[in-house]
């Protein structure tokens, strides 16, 4: 039975038969943690019924997922809900079905971080130019009164990826990182002879200032076209990944070894990134009051970041 919830997402639902069984379904994660429960998904059943042929891709940057999204050949891909939240609201077509963790962000540093006046005229690789790890850190950087841009040397990665080498090659001497990167680091520093630690908790931060104890990052968002020809089957497919994460949570080795081929990760990194992923499952509508602390705390740095205004009650599923 479709949830009156996703039934009553627009009137447009109504327009057309919402069919159980999608006939084939690409789902897109990040080169991030919620990926690995996308492929516990699928490997293990979780979501038997919901496509005929279902299958799980990586993107590889933000701006691949923008255009995907845009050009229609991403119909459900994990984005940044601030990312999802901007596309609605441009009339893009997408929902956000649920959070998928609760924040993965950290910075890595050689040593425990107090706050971050230690960043003070320090070099710091940042990855994802003006997304998610940027306006996040900028928001705390200017909490704790320093404008980022003038007192941190801030030096862009493309990828969480990239700014972990340049930290352990001794190029920059912090870098935000996103699980599985950061135990990436961790372990790669390791074998180059150098120590590095999670220095600084941006979740924990974050908390302190929207009151929340969670940081929404990231979520599935789902196309308005898939919503409304595929409404059970979309409904099926959240029911899917709460029991996909419970799985990876308490299955860390074997989820890291159907996620490794798609994040291109060995198998112990990323199963020993799962404790520090705060893989999530929640459904959008029921963490609406998380996202809205979140985005109401990024705006007020970055206000063109979600399109000028919070999202409308439609956007969360």
């Amino acid at each position: 039975m479709i949830p009156r919830r996703l039934l009553l997402a627009t009137p447009a639902l109504l327009a057309a038969p919402a069919r159980a069984t999608i006939p084939e379904l690409v789902l897109w994660g990040p080169p991030a943690g919620p990926t690995i429960t996308l492929a516990a998904a699928v490997s293990n059943g979780f979501l038997d019924g919901v496509a005929t042929r279902l299958s799980v891709r990586a993107w590889r940057d933000p701006d691949e997922l923008r255009a995907g999204i845009a050009s229609g050949t991403m119909q459900a891909a994990v984005m940044p809900t601030v990312v999802a939240a901007n596309l609605f609201n441009r009339g893009l077509g997408v929902r956000l079905l649920n959070v998928m963790t609760d924040g993965l962000l950290a910075i890595v540093a050689a040593e425990p971080i107090a706050d971050l006046t230690w960043l003070r005229g320090r070099t710091l690789a940042l990855p994802f130019r003006n997304d998610t790890p940027e306006f996040v850190f900028n928001r705390l950087a200017r909490a704790a009164g320093m404008d980022p841009a003038r007192d941190i040397r801030i030096q862009t990665a493309g990828t969480p990826a990239e700014a972990a080498q340049l930290l352990i090659a001794g190029r920059v001497e912090a870098a935000v990182l996103a699980e599985p990167a950061t135990t990436a680091a961790l372990l790669g520093a390791g074998r180059a002879g150098r120590t590095l630690v999670r220095a600084f908790d941006l979740q924990e931060a974050f908390g302190r200032l929207t009151g929340h104890a969670s940081l929404p990052q990231a979520g599935l968002a789902v196309r308005d076209t898939l919503l409304a020809s595929h409404a059970e089957g979309v409904a099926a497919l959240q029911a899917g990944l709460v029991r996909a994460t419970a799985y990876v949570r308490a299955n860390p080795g074997s989820a890291a070894q159907v996620a490794a081929p798609i994040l291109n990760l060995p198998p112990p990194v990323i199963a020993q990134s799962i404790p520090h992923s705060r893989l999530v499952a929640h459904a959008a509508r029921e963490a609406r009051p998380a996202l809205e602390a979140y985005f109401r705390t990024v705006a007020e740095a970055e206000p063109g970041i979600l399109g000028g205004r919070l999202p409308a009650e439609a956007f969360y599923l």
